[in-house]
């Protein structure tokens, strides 16, 4: 039997992952509290409802966001596992501590919020939402969320064709639109302006989430061509969790037969897979290629719904099939 080449262990992805989330809330919070909430500002989200009930009870906006995510969290559970959870359970946790920090920073420095000059509104809409889409999509690509309106958005992609950006507008664009009626004001005007801006940041959020994350989810197709093919198929099914198939293959020049590993892959374990082939055959031929979609087993599931086709005994199911496309 062929050596197994045996993986370093993935402690360090993990690490690599929770520093990423960590990166991400901290972006997060910091595009709220210097560049949402001095404006009043109403983005979308759990965020967005906790907005709306300090600006009419004056509750603080950290104590708002942890019971409420607590709530979602049970269905989070529920729905999408303890592993996304626990990751969830640590964000929310942390980001709630990220938003006490700035609004102590915020208090000790109330000028703050003129990072980008004085009476920027729309400047600082625009900064906010980029650094707010960036620690998202930070979130996301480590496998976890800020808690939320995230939670929902995943539960919905993970049962319906929706994107997470598209799932998380269709909520945010109602919380911002509610904030007109809820929050109290005696200017129209002003009220309509800050829904002007709660929707510049919901595109500019979305947009780069979606173009972030679904980049990264792209599919990959590899061809491999070594004399250590069990080695390497052993790694990719045991390591990477992904199927593999052989092909028969023969040198036109050497005429010596072979075998060809083909798999399918996430893009963001392109560079692990390259990796392993290195140290386990530098001589390898690899083919990499982009795929446009992968529906089954590890990959996406096939969301649309199946029509139920109708047979009539008397007739060859075959010939109702030709029918069918004709």
């Amino acid at each position: 039997m062929a050596k197994r080449f045996i993986p370093r262990p993935s402690i360090l992805s993990e690490i690599k992952n929770y520093f990423m989330i960590t990166l991400g809330l901290a972006f997060y919070a910091f595009a709220w509290n210097f560049f949402m909430e001095p404006y009043t500002f109403v983005t979308g989200g759990v965020t967005g409802v906790c907005a709306i009930i300090q600006y009419t009870t004056g509750v603080p906006i950290q104590y708002s966001y942890f019971l409420i995510n607590m709530v979602l969290i049970l269905i989070a559970i529920w729905q999408l596992g303890l592993k996304f959870c626990i990751k969830t359970i640590y964000a929310i946790i942390t980001l709630t501590l990220f938003l006490q920090l700035f609004q102590v920073v915020f208090d000790v420095y109330p000028n703050a919020s003129e990072i980008i000059g004085p009476d920027k509104q729309l400047e600082s809409c625009i900064v906010g939402s980029i650094f707010t889409g960036l620690g998202l999509a930070f979130c996301f690509l480590s496998n976890g969320s800020s808690g939320g309106v995230d939670i929902i958005a995943a539960i919905v992609n993970k049962y319906k064709d929706v994107s997470f950006g598209r799932a998380m507008l269709y909520v945010d664009a109602c919380i911002v639109i509610s904030s007109f009626f809820i929050i109290p004001t005696n200017d129209t005007a002003l009220s309509l302006q800050k829904v002007f801006y709660g929707f510049i940041n919901l595109v500019i959020v979305n947009v780069s989430l979606d173009y972030m994350v679904n980049s990264n989810r792209q599919t990959v197709q590899f061809f491999i061509f070594s004399s250590k093919y069990d080695e390497i198929a052993y790694y990719i099914t045991r390591y990477m969790k992904r199927g593999v198939t052989l092909l028969d293959s023969i040198g036109y020049y050497s005429g010596k037969e072979s075998k060809v590993v083909t798999t399918i892959a996430r893009a963001n374990q392109a560079n692990q897979l390259l990796s392993a082939i290195k140290q386990i055959d530098p001589n390898a031929l690899v083919s990499q290629s982009k795929v446009m979609a992968v529906y089954g087993l590890g990959f996406d599931k096939i969301k649309a719904k199946a029509k139920k086709v109708k047979f009539d005994s008397n007739e060859p199911k075959e010939l109702v099939k030709t029918e069918e496309k004709q």
